[in-house]
């Protein structure tokens, strides 16, 4: 099985990371509350922001209107 990490931090892979955009994770931030990634050194930011960007998120356009999106992982953080 080939594993492509994204964060070598946590060990995060990019199938892991598309998984929370699925499951509806939009931004960084989000996929940092998801699994940590993106919040030790900080050097996967921008390949997780690249990797949201090819995926249509689902729950995006409620966050272009400013309405509140994953509130479980909003209480995580």
């Amino acid at each position: 099985m080939n594993r492509v990490y994204v964060c070598s931090c946590f060990g995060v892979t990019e199938q892991q990371v598309k998984k929370h955009a699925e499951d509806g994770a939009c931004t960084p931030r989000q996929i940092a509350s998801a699994c940590k990634a993106g919040t030790d050194c900080g050097s996967c930011v921008r390949r997780i922001q690249a990797i949201l960007g090819r995926g249509a998120c689902p729950r995006r356009e409620l966050a272009d209107q400013g309405q509140p999106i994953l509130t479980d992982l909003a209480d995580a953080a």
